[in-house]
């Protein structure tokens, strides 16, 4: 009999572990079948995507269950998920940038309501980049940001709620139909060493509703009208930047991720999270290349804005 109640306990212990275990498997599964989870209820799998290396905190809970139990299996089993978050966003853990570059261009959602239009211009110009791109522009305040970055960028143009600013001369600038209203511009930049198209966006927001999950069909049919345009684009170099309202992992950016690369991935230190500017948790502003090779991406200081800039430095 006491060997019978003293092996009870241990049974117990390694059926919690087998829980811990199953729980473990069921995130890695998650992340490795991540694009499987459907759309068509609420937008679940976009929304999955969105802060999808978050989905590595799904592990910490599990970690403290298994010590509690104290059990080995359970331990054992975390390396599962562990490793396949790792294979996944490991390599956006490490600096990948490198020092110099040819064209160096920032792109920021000022917010417009950002109530200090000129100190944001003058933050952007002190970096240094070549080329400014400006979403989310309030056409009462697009005079300050004018002002403010005259003296420094004497090219520019504003085409409804965007806008581009450069130290080199533009050319061939025109609005780009992604919705009624114009949130996209084409330039070329001409450069020293040749022409860069170059492409500002500002894509439809997305709500998250109880009702009706994750809205993002306005986003998602103007991401298809600007992936046209980028591939009707004939300079080989082009690129894209702006505030997507989506990331580079969400499966709704694939029209413009299938063809171009995302200058943090390639060259950035991190995640390079944007939004919100006061606690970063997504990446939602975007500085996309083809035809050119990044060598450093990063954010900038927060201004006025919920968002923060994000710069890259391209080798031409």
């Amino acid at each position: 009999m006491t060997a019978v109640l003293e092996a009870a306990p241990e049974r117990r212990t390694r059926r919690r572990g087998r829980v811990i275990a199953v729980f473990s498997a069921l995130t890695a599964l998650l992340l490795l079948a991540h694009s499987l989870v459907p759309n068509w209820v609420g937008n679940a799998g976009s929304l999955l995507e969105t802060f999808l290396p978050w989905t590595g905190l799904l592990v910490l809970p599990l970690l403290v269950a298994a010590l509690v139990r104290r059990s080995a299996l359970a331990l054992v089993s975390l390396l599962l998920p562990a490793l396949v978050w790792g294979g996944f966003f490991g390599g956006r853990l490490f600096d990948k940038t490198e020092a110099g570059g040819d064209l160096t261009i920032v792109s920021h959602n000022v917010n417009d309501e950002n109530p200090d239009p000129a100190g944001t211009a003058r933050a952007l110009a002190a970096s240094g980049a070549q080329v400014i791109a400006l979403e989310e522009l309030k056409k009462s305040e697009i005079p300050k940001y004018e002002d403010a970055l005259a003296a420094a960028y004497p090219h520019h143009s504003v085409q409804g709620t965007v806008g581009i600013w450069s130290t080199l001369p533009l050319r061939d600038t025109r609005p780009v139909a992604i919705m009624p209203w114009t949130r996209a511009l084409r330039t070329t930049v001409d450069t020293p060493k040749g022409p860069v198209a170059v492409f500002v966006a500002h894509l439809p927001s997305v709500r998250v509703r109880i009702d009706s999950g994750f809205t993002a069909n306005g986003r998602d049919e103007a991401i298809g009208l600007l992936a046209d345009a980028v591939a009707a684009e004939s300079s080989p170099r082009t690129v894209v930047v702006g505030d997507f309202n989506g990331t580079a992992d969400d499966r709704a950016l694939a029209p413009i991720t299938a063809r171009m690369r995302s200058a943090q991935d390639d060259a950035g230190d991190g995640f390079g999270f944007s939004w919100p500017a006061g606690l970063p948790m997504a990446r939602i502003d975007q500085v996309f290349v083809t035809g050119v090779r990044p060598v450093a991406a990063w954010t900038l200081p927060a201004t006025g804005s919920d968002h923060l800039p994000v710069a890259a430095s391209l080798a031409l």
